[in-house]
């Protein structure tokens, strides 16, 4: 297994609005480095060089790419040394809880000369530009997810939750051993809503989990009550879980993980794909597919035009990107690379 095959997000562009999972992921176990700086500033580059290094001496690495461009990197996460670095900037700002004991800031602010900048006017109407295409961006989100809620509270209507809590605390006796302790919970997002479509990474759980359950479920009904279960029962007894959550729906699960275990139960439908032999549970079995019939009409526009807000999201997150990258080139020319680049070298030295 290679190191960047495990990603994930730790933001997402939700049906409610920007939602950061930046400071549930920064516990005491770790210590954080949180990057302060602007657009362009060499953010994502220096944590992309300190992963390469880091990955060269054998260190367990976790990438995680920014919502607003999978490209960039938003965090890297040394599983081994217990060291994250973050981008600690808006949308997903972050701030020391214990400044200097778990938390140090890096100030690439040292490394730029404001002189340099000439045209502030213009940073100023492009900033606000984009914040003003990602609003847009949202209201789309927004209005796709009032449908597709829509489409799973119908769903949910006609399954049988009776069913489907006694199949989940059965899956649970059978699966995850009981033991004593208290659990411990990390919150991230295998999929985004991004400039490039929705992006997920489902080869981060088929390449770190030996024993992969499928739930195949559209809308979501019988899985997001199922993985609550299998949530609440591990974490009553005493395991460390990821809980994934649904990037357009963050109150609902999408997948658990257990790393103890290595096992991972996962929702599967038109969103994510799972490339694997896997046990599959299908969720027609807890659902009155004939009453579900009677609502086929308003499911089948639902779909319809939930994708056609969506393709809108992508395109105008799509521009916010595009503008972004202007707003970085007033910066890039005001930047010390070469000082920002001996500054990565000196981490990495020390760490590595």
């Amino acid at each position: 297994m290679k190191n960047c095959d495990i990603k994930y997000f730790l933001a997402a562009n939700s049906a409610n609005g920007f939602i950061s999972e930046f400071s549930s992921n920064c516990t005491t176990e770790y210590k954080t480095y949180i990057i302060k700086g602007g657009p362009g500033c060499g953010k994502s580059s220096f944590m992309k060089k300190v992963a390469k290094t880091a990955e060269n001496s054998g260190e367990r690495v976790v990438f995680c790419p920014c919502s607003s461009d999978p490209d960039s990197l938003d965090a890297v996460i040394f599983e081994d040394k217990k060291i994250i670095i973050l981008d600690g900037t808006a949308p997903h700002t972050v701030d020391p809880v214990y400044p200097a004991v778990c938390e140090e800031i890096l100030n690439f602010g040292q490394f730029w000369d404001s002189q340099k900048i000439a045209d502030k006017n213009e940073v100023i109407r492009v900033t606000n530009l984009n914040k003003t295409l990602h609003k847009t961006a949202s209201c789309y989100i927004s209005a796709a997810g009032s449908l597709l809620w829509d489409n799973f509270k119908t769903a949910e209507s006609c399954t049988d939750t009776k069913k489907v809590e006694r199949f989940a605390k059965n899956l649970c006796q059978k699966l995850i051993p009981q033991k004593s302790g208290s659990g411990e919970e990390t919150v991230r997002f295998l999929g985004g809503i991004t400039p490039k479509g929705l992006v997920s990474f489902p080869e981060t759980i088929t390449n770190s989990c030996q024993n992969i359950v499928i739930i195949k479920d559209e809308f979501f009904s019988v899985s997001s009550q199922i993985l609550k279960i299998v949530r609440d029962f591990a974490l009553k007894n005493g395991y460390k879980i990821l809980t994934i959550k649904n990037p357009l729906f963050p109150n609902l699960i999408d997948h658990i993980i257990l790393p103890e275990l290595s096992l991972a139960i996962v929702t599967e439908n038109r969103f994510i794909r799972f490339q694997r032999d896997c046990r599959r549970i299908h969720s027609r079995r807890f659902v009155d597919n004939r009453l579900l019939h009677f609502s086929k009409n308003r499911i089948k526009f639902n779909l319809k035009a939930s994708k056609e807000l969506l393709d809108s999201a992508y395109f105008t997150l799509k521009e916010a990107k595009a503008v972004h990258d202007e707003l970085e080139s007033h910066y890039i020319k005001a930047m010390d690379f070469e000082k920002l680049n001996d500054f990565a070298d000196m981490l990495c030295k020390n760490w590595f």
